[in-house]
């Protein structure tokens, strides 16, 4: 169904797709000796030209405990794009030596370039502002997984909704379910971009709804999950800009006293201050659950796009 398909944003999967992989991650999880050998022989290239932790290990994880192999690099210093090459180039030569490229690049629109260019696929882990697909599918497995369901749920997005690549990703990806409501928390130098809401929300049939606001506290009870984001400073031109912004929320132990009994906290992650550590020791807690499904949607995700017996 996926094999040979590359991932540039969540629309490229359908939902019944993307059900597929939810269902094929689960079983991972639950035998994984019986996976740990599908993709023996297989090679993976992770090409960051911007800085990550978990995107990029659990990719190299997902595709090592399958039993394939990785090559790659996590510094565009240690590439030839120091020297001059284009993209392009690159990515044609990587895809002589490997079956399947994961790219992270500072630039909006290169994960498409670069899938243009490839003989293999290719599966973005981030470009610039735009998207984050990979990062969507764990967002939305740990919601199925410790929920049961992602239909009829109360999401809230708080931080930084202007440059949050996650943030667009998986607004989009939750447009496609029944009775979602959506409720973005930001100051308004950080708001949702009106392009994604106006393309998301055009469709008067949809029974997907959205507001704004910039208080937190005020519709905390509301929700089924928080999502946070950090205020990133890379996306700023302006320092002055950032320092004035970056601690606008703040999630305590203290505000967590409004929420539900049984909402979920969920954060992409790197974080910097934007959850206290208090807060790690809540149950609701779930952004560490989150990063270990990332290594099982991830997983999924490359067994079904290189294909397994």
């Amino acid at each position: 169904m996926l094999k040979g398909r590359s991932l540039i944003e969540p629309l490229d999967l359908s939902k019944e797709e993307m059900e597929v992989l939810f269902d094929l991650a689960f079983e991972i999880e639950d035998k994984p000796e019986t996976w740990k050998d599908s993709q023996r022989g297989k090679l993976l290239a992770t090409l960051f030209f911007e800085a990550s932790t978990r995107t990029r290990l659990s990719f190299e994880a997902a595709m090592m405990r399958l039993g394939g192999s990785c090559l790659g690099f996590a510094d565009s210093g240690s590439s030839s794009a120091v020297k001059g090459e284009s993209l392009a180039d690159t990515i044609r030569t990587v895809a002589c030596y490997a079956d399947v490229i994961v790219m992270r690049n500072p630039k909006e629109g290169s994960a498409l370039l670069a899938s243009r260019c490839s003989g293999v696929p290719v599966i973005n882990a981030g470009d610039g502002g735009h998207h984050h697909p990979t990062q969507t599918l764990t967002d939305l497995l740990t919601i199925k997984r410790l929920r049961g369901d992602i239909n009829n749920i109360c999401v809230g997005f708080c931080g930084d909704l202007k440059f949050g690549r996650t943030v667009h990703s998986l607004v989009k990806a939750l447009s496609g379910y029944s009775g979602v409501k959506m409720i973005f928390i930001s100051p308004k130098e950080l708001k949702i971009p009106s392009y994604l809401t106006s393309s998301v929300f055009k469709n008067e049939k949809s029974n997907i709804s959205f507001s704004e606001t910039d208080n937190l506290d005020d519709i905390m009870g509301e929700l089924d999950v928080l999502y946070m984001t950090r205020v990133q400073k890379e996306r700023f031109f302006n320092e002055e800009d950032y320092i004035r912004l970056k601690d606008s929320y703040i999630l305590t132990n203290d505000k967590m006293k409004a929420a539900k009994k049984d909402m979920m906290i969920l954060h992409p992650l790197p974080r910097v201050n934007e959850i206290s550590t208090e807060v790690d020791d809540d149950p609701r807690a779930a952004y560490f659950k989150q990063v270990r499904y990332g290594m099982f949607a991830r997983m999924a995700l490359l067994s079904l796009v290189l294909g397994y017996k």
